[in-house]
């Protein structure tokens, strides 16, 4: 089976809010929350696909956007390479320009059980290890 190239991005409104996007029920892993992004077309490069992909279906313009990392996963139908930024910076305001829902989260309700996948937002399995990075950067206070 190909492995499908995508590219994903964790938007920062501030530095503890991000960007989630509810993935159409019709769409594989539908209903389940996202980092936005979409696949990478031939002949562009990772950050090319970012920029595209974010101007198609949020309505925004990347300007400040750094690799985060990768995420290599196999679901029973489909083959992914995820291939996340960190958007820290862009022009527009974000909304869902295909009628997705997209929501600003505290990072920290973001990462609410993200070790034990207990979140209030469900995600698709190839996004968890993306949680998992997000959660490691967030203080930690003593219990």
């Amino acid at each position: 089976m190909k492995r499908t190239h995508v590219v994903a991005a964790v938007i920062y409104g501030t530095p503890d809010q991000i960007l989630i996007a509810r993935r159409p029920d019709h769409l594989h892993q539908g209903g389940l929350w996202e980092f936005p992004g979409g696949k990478i077309e031939a002949d562009e490069s990772a950050y090319q696909g970012l920029v595209r992909e974010l101007q198609e279906e949020l309505d925004i313009t990347v300007t400040a956007a750094a690799p985060f990392m990768q995420v290599s996963h196999d679901y029973s139908d489909k083959h992914v390479l995820l291939d996340i930024w960190q958007v820290t910076a862009f022009e527009g305001e974000a909304r869902g320009v295909e009628g997705q829902e997209c929501r600003w989260v505290m990072l920290s309700d973001l990462l609410a059980g993200a070790s034990d996948t207990g979140s209030a937002y469900e995600f698709p399995e190839a996004n968890k290890p993306i949680l998992q990075k997000l959660a490691a950067t967030l203080p930690h206070n003593p219990a």
